[in-house]
């Protein structure tokens, strides 16, 4: 059992940066960690994974503005979000599956936090 604790939303301005934090009782590293994010009246999608061997990947919609990253000795995954959209505006929950699932799927998670709000406005 994995339990993940998110931190970090917010309200800001478009244009604007946060950095989201997810604190795991197990090793990260262990695990393939994403972040996803469900905004109102959608579907929860895909945002950005690290595998256990460091590979990332993205959500075309935040390439080149979010950035997923691992702190080992924390047991801490981060999202850095820059260049914020309103469109972004979404619950954003960090999920972590077993090794070997891709990683881009809802479905392959088996542990996930509570989510937290992120509000970006125009």
């Amino acid at each position: 059992q994995v339990q993940l604790v998110e931190s970090g939303g917010g309200l800001v301005q478009a244009g604007g940066s946060l950095r989201l934090s997810c604190a795991a009782s197990g090793r990260v590293s262990s695990y393939v960690m994403g972040w996803f994010r469900q905004g109102p009246g959608k579907e929860r999608e895909f945002v950005a994974r690290i595998l256990s061997d460091g590979r990332l990947s993205y959500a075309d919609s935040v390439k080149g503005r979010f950035t997923i990253s691992r702190d080992d000795a924390k047991n801490t995954v981060y999202l850095q979000m820059n260049s914020l959209k309103p469109e972004d505006t979404a619950v954003y929950s960090c999920a972590a599956a077993n090794p070997g699932f891709v990683g881009i799927r809802p479905h392959e998670y088996l542990y996930w936090g509570q989510g937290t709000q992120v509000t970006v406005s125009s």
